[in-house]
Parts: C-alpha cells; structure tokens; sequence
C-alpha cells in the first residue's frame, strides 16, 4: 500500500529550511496566518521556482496573481501561488517590477503559465520575457488600457454598443453625466461629513427615546 506523506500543520522550520535552500535570491520573508510568503530577486525567479519544484515538491502552480501599488517605483506585484501535492502545503512567491521591465516567464516550467501571465498582462499590462504568445485573454483584443491598475476609470474609456444601422458592433467615447463625473466615492460609513435622508434625529430625540 503506498506511503503517503503527512499533511504539514505547522510552518515551523519550513520558512528558514526554504530560505537556506534558496539562498540570496530571497530579499523578504513573511509568515502571516498560517501561510508562508517570499519575495525574490526577479531575475532569479525561474531558478527559484524550478528549486521549489524540484526540491521542495512544490509540484503544482495555482495561480499567478497581480497587485497594484501605484505609490511604489516598482507598483506591481507578481505573486505566484505554489501547492505541494505531497506534503499538503502551499507557498506564496513574489517578484516586484515597473510598467515597462518585464519578468522572467515560468512557462517552461509549468506549461499553465502561458494561460495565467496572459490574464496578468492582460489586466495589468505587466509584460513577460519569453512568453510567445502574450495576448489578451479576459478582455477584448481591442481593449483599450488595463482594468486592474488602481489608476483605470471605473466607468473605462469606451462602451461597447450593437448598431443596427451599421449591422456590427462599434465602440465608442464614454458619456456620463456630471453627477457620475463629480462623484466623490465616499461611503456614509467612512467618515462623511453629510447627513443622509433619514438621518436627522436631533440629539433631543435621541435622548427622548433612550429615556422611554
């Protein structure tokens, strides 16, 4: 009956183990909620990720996933999302990078990336070194800008609309009216300092109704 390795409970030695083992590539490591996360030099991700494959057993990619910081120099955030089929564990790596440097693709190491750096291209505009085929995937092919950068209009830049008249679909500016353009995103339960429909029980009334 074959042998199979025990669930992981707890991170205990594993970060410092991992780190040992991946050297200088690493530049931070955090332990939150149970879950492990580093972040690694970028050029040496591909050599990081084939290590935790390899050695570590981390055999299967989940998912690659974008973040957005637009007050760093280098505003995304690449994460990659690893499971280790065998130990029942999962691990978090990160690589940061600007609008314009591109990073290292993993495809040849896992043939799924080619589908997850598209959508991260695709919604982020984040570029990567060696992927042949880096199209949009979630958008269309005449999309314009990225939808996921913080700095992307909620509203976009253009509507999508079937004209009979020209028996196709055509694109257009975007029109909104001024209330929309001047909206201030503010939510009531934030701090507003406005009072809303419903809202102007007087501190007497208050006090009445305590009292009853």
């Amino acid at each position: 009956m074959p042998h199979s390795a025990p669930a992981i409970s707890s991170n205990e030695g594993v970060a410092d183990a991992l780190v040992k083992s991946l050297g200088s590539a690493v530049l931070d490591t955090l332990e939150a909620h149970g879950e492990i996360s580093f972040t690694v030099d970028r050029k040496k991700l591909p050599a990081v990720l084939t290590k935790l494959r390899d050695d570590h057993e981390y055999q299967q990619l989940v998912e690659i996933a974008g973040v957005d910081y637009p007050e760093r120099a280098e505003r995304f955030e690449i994460v990659y999302h690893l499971l280790s089929l065998t130990k029942n564990h999962r691990v978090r790596v990160k690589v940061t990078t600007d609008e314009d440097t591109p990073v290292p693709t993993v495809t040849h190491i896992w043939e799924v990336a080619g589908w997850l750096e598209r959508e991260v291209f695709d919604l982020y505009g984040v570029l990567f070194d060696g992927n042949t085929d880096l199209r949009r995937i979630l958008t269309d092919y005449g999309f314009q800008g990225h939808p996921f950068r913080k700095d992307f209009p909620l509203t976009g830049y253009v509507e999508m609309r079937y004209s009979e008249e020209d028996k196709r679909v055509i694109y257009e500016p975007v029109k909104l009216a001024q209330d929309f353009r001047s909206f201030d995103f503010m939510s009531p339960w934030e701090g507003a300092d406005y009072i809303l429909p419903g809202d102007e029980k007087s501190e007497d009334g208050e006090d009445k109704e305590a009292g009853e």
